[in-house]
This record gives structure tokens, sequence and C-alpha cells, in this order.
């Protein structure tokens, strides 16, 4: 199974914050501070957000991408 694969089975296509938060072992509320605040992270994390309403999401395969998953 590659990484792809297995961020797809267990998050979908759509990441939410809480989500993002157990991949990173972070609290959400550590993941929303450091995407407001001005660091190499926030920068790669910021262009896979998607807005739904109130909500914020983070595509997945852009998210493995950004970190640098290795398949």
């Amino acid at each position: 199974m590659t990484a792809e694969e297995y961020l797809i089975n267990r998050f979908g296509l759509l990441m939410s914050i809480s989500d993002l938060a157990d991949l990173l072992g972070r609290s959400p509320d550590g993941v929303r501070v450091s995407l407001y605040t001005d660091t190499d992270v926030s920068r790669k994390l910021k262009p896979t957000m998607v807005r739904v309403g109130r909500r914020v999401y983070f595509r997945t395969l852009q998210v493995k991408e950004a970190l640098s998953l290795e398949d």
C-alpha cells in the first residue's frame, strides 16, 4: 500500500483540521496556530486549503506532496 492509498483510505479526499492534526501528531489548536503564523510548514500547507462555508479542509493528495511523504 502506498502512502497515497493509505491517506485516501484513512481520511478521504479532503482532510479536516482534526485529521491533519492526527497525521502530524499535534492538537487541532496547535495546527490552527501554526497555519496562521509564517513558517515553512504553513507556507506548504496553505495552498492545500479549501474553504467550504466556514469550514476549512485540506486536499489529501496535496498534503502528501507538501509533507514530502514517500510512497
